[in-house]
Parts: C-alpha cells; structure tokens; sequence
C-alpha cells in the first residue's frame, strides 16, 4: 500500500521546476553563444559556428525533455492551462509564420522587417493564453 506524501510531490514538482529553468538559462546562453560567436568570439570560422549550433540543438533537446518532465510533474488545472496556452502558441505560429511566407513571397514585406520578432510574437500569444487560462479557472 502506498500511502500519498504531499510534501515529496511538491519536492519533485519544485526540482522540475528548477530543472526547466536551468535548461532554459542553458539554451538562452548557447543561442545567445551560436549567435554573436562569429561576430565577437572567433571570427567567423565555420567549424566553430557549427559546434556552437550543435550544442545549442543538444542543450534545446534537453530544455524540451526538461518541459516535458515539468508538465508531467504539475497538478492537473495548471497543464490542461499550460496545453492550452500552448496549442494557441502553436495556431498563433503556423498561422502567423505561413502568413508572414505567403507576404514575403509577395514581396509586401519590407526588408526591414526581422524575423526575430516572431519568437517575440510567440511569447506573448504563450503569456496572453497563460492568463487567460488562469482568469477563466479561477
């Protein structure tokens, strides 16, 4: 018989919690390395660039395992919040990102426009969908 152990749940969803964020700090630092090495670090040598991706997709490998066992680990009204916020992110992407194809193929898309503001856009459809799932449960 097992018996339910409230404070080791909250141990393990702590300590998934702290792992995700770990994983997260590693990938932001490796993208951030992958990025600005080059430029800034080691003077556009293609076997260093290369390295610096390949650590960056093994350290993102790891922040979407690290996810994974977060969501896994969390009570349930927070994941089912948590895969709705996500699957909006994921309509806001497709849609938003095949939008964004479909304009630049058109060339209705000035060359000023950066793409790195679609990770920006993603993020914010994630925190609006978050609040949202927390003011419609409360």
């Amino acid at each position: 018989m097992q018996v339910h152990n409230p404070t080791r749940g909250h141990r393990e969803a702590n300590r998934a919690t702290a792992e995700l964020m770990l994983w997260t700090f590693a990938w932001v630092a490796t993208l951030a390395l992958a990025r600005f090495g080059p430029t800034h670090i080691w003077d556009s040598q293609p076997a260093a660039s290369w390295t610096a991706i390949a650590i960056n997709l093994a350290s993102g490998v790891g922040w979407i395992m690290a996810h994974a066992r977060f969501l896994q680990g969390i009570d349930e009204l927070q994941r089912k919040i948590m895969q709705d916020a996500l699957a909006i992110t994921l309509g806001v992407g497709w849609v938003g990102g095949f939008a964004y194809v479909v304009a630049d193929a058109a060339e209705l898309i000035s060359r000023d426009v950066n793409i790195a503001i679609f990770p920006v856009l993603l993020g914010v459809a994630y925190m609006l969908a978050i609040a949202a799932g927390h003011l419609r449960y409360r």
